[in-house]
């Protein structure tokens, strides 16, 4: 770990310490078996990250204090964390391949790489408009073995940071908040609330099966895939951003994006619109307005799989896995410039409409399954640039943030931090601290993208500062 480039990120990180953490019952040994909606997920690691103020209870400013605060607060992390395994036990495993290839999880109780770290930087000068520099190599761990990694860090102002680095083939965005908040729910002793199920019995397949044509359109076998081209000599690189868009802006883009007819729209299908033009607006400027655009965003089956079963419900509320499915549409990058916003809107609903059903996410189950062991992948993830701009957006509107208090307050900022290696751009909307009705929006998009972005539409897109999340 070393130091960054720009004001905010040239800092050093320095480890302390490295230990691993296992449930704090012992295990019986055992394989679990990845279900067919975590076979579709590529070897792609996730990041988290939770900022905290100097706790209130700290005395004195001296760096022995600070030092004493820090290791009190990991003891309360890592206790935590033991006892939290014991339920979440795909976490403390590891990912190995059975015999035919396909990845399982062992359960042996293997336990968590936790690091112990010190940053040289005052939380109020995290430059977290940047997580590239700020964030990246410093203070979300690298995942090395198991399946989750994590990491605290002190900073100079008595400030810390943990964060968790996650195998997404083990988990989604659902599955790891239910952790979190479980393991600080442990940390200032309360029951745990919702209990994980392992039961992939919820999501097998159908026999016989019945497979939708739409799903070939939408996912392929990775046997069929050509071989990545590789990119112009003057490409963009992929960087990634962190603003914060307004509550006013959000309603204001939802009345602009709803059509005149009366039928409204949500603020996700609004403001996926709004960036779907900004991306067809720079394929424009770069003399692509004959290619396609796509726009995918992804869906989670939890409700859909459940519907009309109260039983169930129950159930898959507590599942932990990946349930997901990246629908997109695509179009021409001169329509949908030219197109109004409410139009666009339309079609982002559109896109949606076939994939939140019950019948679409049991069909994509039964198309795993017909490829077996063959795996598949969500097309716009491996090649969704090959025609033209494509971008994929992810509610976080769940995101736990204001539910991840370890004993020491709520965290004052926290985001994911997902820079993955897919062909498209990456777009995570997640509610933001202040519980104002904010928005602070995670993007990992093309360079050229985020200026044309900033420069036309600052008034959406404001860069997240210290100054907005109350650190200074």
């Amino acid at each position: 770990m070393g130091a960054g480039r720009s004001e905010g990120s040239e800092y050093i990180v320095r480890v302390s310490k490295t230990e691993m953490v296992a449930a704090v019952l012992p295990l019986q040994e055992h394989w679990l078996p990845l279900s067919n909606l975590d076979l579709l997920l590529p070897l792609v690691d996730v990041g988290v990250f939770f900022c905290y103020k100097k706790p209130a209870a700290t005395s004195g400013d001296d760096a022995d204090n600070q030092l004493s605060a820090f290791e009190s607060m990991v003891g309360v992390l890592k206790k935590a964390l033991a006892q939290t395994l014991v339920s979440h036990y795909a976490f403390a495993g590891e990912v190995v391949p059975n015999l035919v290839g396909e990845p399982e999880i062992l359960c042996n109780n293997g336990g968590v790489c936790f690091v112990e770290a010190f940053a040289e930087v005052d939380l109020k000068d995290l430059n977290l408009y940047n997580p590239d520099e700020s964030i990246e190599g410093k203070l979300v761990p690298q995942r090395k073995h198991g399946v989750l990694a994590v990491q605290a860090t002190q900073l100079k102002c008595g400030g810390l940071v943990v964060a968790c680095t996650f195998d997404h083939r083990i988990a989604d965005a659902y599955s790891a908040n239910m952790f979190l908040v479980s393991w600080a729910e442990m940390a200032r002793s309360k029951t745990i609330t919702v209990m994980p199920s392992f039961r992939r019995s919820l999501l097998n397949p159908r026999h016989p099966g019945s497979i939708h044509p739409s799903l070939d359109d939408m996912y392929v076998p990775i046997t069929t895939l050509a071989p990545p081209k590789d990119p112009e000599p003057d490409a963009d690189d992929l960087i990634s951003r962190i603003y914060y868009i307004t509550a006013d802006q959000l309603n204001r883009l939802q009345s602009l994006a709803s059509s005149t007819n009366g039928c409204r729209r949500t603020k996700l299908q609004c403001f996926s619109a709004f960036l779907w033009k900004m991306i067809a607006k720079w394929a424009i400027i770069k003399n692509m307005d004959k290619k396609v655009t796509k726009l995918g965003i992804v869906v989670d089956g939890r409700t859909r799989l459940s519907e009309g079963d109260k039983h169930k419900a129950s159930l898959m509320g507590s599942y932990f896995g990946n349930v997901l499915s990246i629908p997109y549409g695509a179009k021409q990058v001169s329509e949908i410039n030219d197109k109004p916003l409410d139009w666009v809107a339309d079609e982002v609903h559109k896109l949606l409409e076939g994939a939140v059903t019950k019948e679409h996410f049991l069909g994509l189950i039964d198309w795993v399954e017909a490829h077996r062991p063959v795996p598949g992948l969500a097309k716009i993830y491996y090649n969704g640039s090959e025609d033209g701009p494509a971008l994929v957006v992810s509610s976080g509107q769940q995101f736990p943030v204001s539910k991840v208090d370890f004993g020491w307050g709520n965290p004052a900022f926290g985001s994911y931090h997902f820079p993955w290696e897919g062909d498209a751009g990456y777009v995570m909307p997640m509610p933001s601290p202040a519980g104002n009705g904010d928005w602070v929006v995670y993007m990992h998009l093309f360079k050229g993208q985020l200026e044309l972005i900033e420069a036309e539409a600052a008034q959406v897109f404001r860069p997240l500062t210290s100054k907005y999340l109350g650190f200074d």
